[in-house]
This record gives C-alpha cells, sequence and structure tokens, in this order.
C-alpha cells in the first residue's frame, strides 16, 4: 500500500502585516522631577497651614482658669450677659451655691419680659481676697435697663465670688454684699 503523503489544509490569507505604531516619545524627566518638587512643596505647605490654624485655634479657643479673677470674669460674661448655662459650666465647680445669682438672673428675664426693656450688666475692676487655695472675688455689678437704646434705670451691686483652685480656678458660689 502506497501511502500518499496528505496536503496539510490551505491556510486562509493573511492581509498584509501594518507597520508598528511609533513608541510614544518619553517625557522629559527634568519636568517630571519640577513638578513631584512643586507638588510636594505645595503639600507641605498645605499640611503646615493647617497645622499652624490649629495651633492658633486652639490658642484662641483656650479656656483660662489660671488667675481667679480672670474665671469670674469669664463666668459673668457667660452667665449674666451671654446667660449661657453650658459656656458658664466651664468656669464652675462641680456642685456651685449659685441661688443668689440665679435669682439676679430670672429677675433681669422677667423685667425683659414684663416691660419689653433690654436689660445688660456689667462691671470694671475685680478685687481678690486673700486665700491659699480658696478666695474670693469681689466685683460691683452694673445692672441697667434700657428701652431702643435710651436709659432707663442704671444700680449697682456689689457681689461675692468664691473660687477654689480645683485643676484650674473655678467658681464655686457667689454671694450679694450689698
Amino acid at each position: 500500500m502506497d501511502v500518499q503523503p496528505i496536503d496539510p489544509p490551505a491556510q486562509p490569507a493573511l492581509p498584509p502585516p501594518t507597520p508598528a505604531a511609533a513608541p510614544p516619545k518619553p517625557r522629559n524627566r527634568r519636568t517630571r522631577l519640577i513638578l513631584a518638587m512643586v507638588g510636594g512643596i505645595l503639600a507641605l505647605l498645605c499640611l503646615g497651614g493647617v497645622g499652624v490654624f490649629i495651633s492658633f485655634y486652639d490658642e484662641s479657643t483656650k479656656i483660662e482658669r489660671n488667675a481667679p479673677d480672670a474665671v469670674v470674669d469669664n463666668f459673668i460674661a457667660a452667665y449674666l450677659v451671654n446667660r449661657n448655662d453650658e459656656e458658664s459650666k466651664l468656669y464652675t465647680c462641680k456642685d456651685p451655691e449659685l441661688s443668689q445669682l440665679a435669682g439676679l438672673r430670672e429677675e433681669m428675664l422677667n423685667r425683659e419680659r414684663k416691660f419689653g426693656v433690654t436689660v445688660t450688666v456689667t462691671w470694671e475692676s475685680l478685687r481678690i481676697g486673700a486665700g491659699q487655695d480658696a478666695k474670693n472675688v469681689g466685683v460691683d455689678l452694673t445692672i441697667a435697663g434700657s428701652t431702643n437704646g435710651q436709659p432707663l434705670s442704671r444700680r449697682t451691686e456689689t457681689w461675692d465670688f468664691h473660687v477654689v483652685d480645683e485643676d484650674g480656678w473655678r467658681v464655686c458660689g457667689a454671694d450679694k454684699t450689698s
């Protein structure tokens, strides 16, 4: 038997090869280096700016409790001027006795509601009494009523604020002395 070789199957004709695309031009290394340096410097400046901002913000919102008169000053502003109990708690001890001062604030609020006036409290100098761990800070509060910017009445009361050094000075009581 004679074996005849089998012809391989015919392959379809392939299209002629296309020329390969030219490789992209490599970017200039110097340009990439400059861009990377500029980007890094900008990132550092932004991070440094954020750090400086946080530092200034922290310093400006810091609660000052290092001096008895500063604490009383801030407490009066929070309690009688801003009438903000949450803010005033930042300057008080754990269990303060402020019933007389609360009575003054309630009287101010009642006058405003009843007569349609604005009642304001101002003070000038604070007097620190002697003591090591506890001190008294005396202050003259001027309580004034006005309507439409016109003064109506004014009175001055002397108050003693009792402050204690508990991880910074804090108001623990207030008594009207005159």
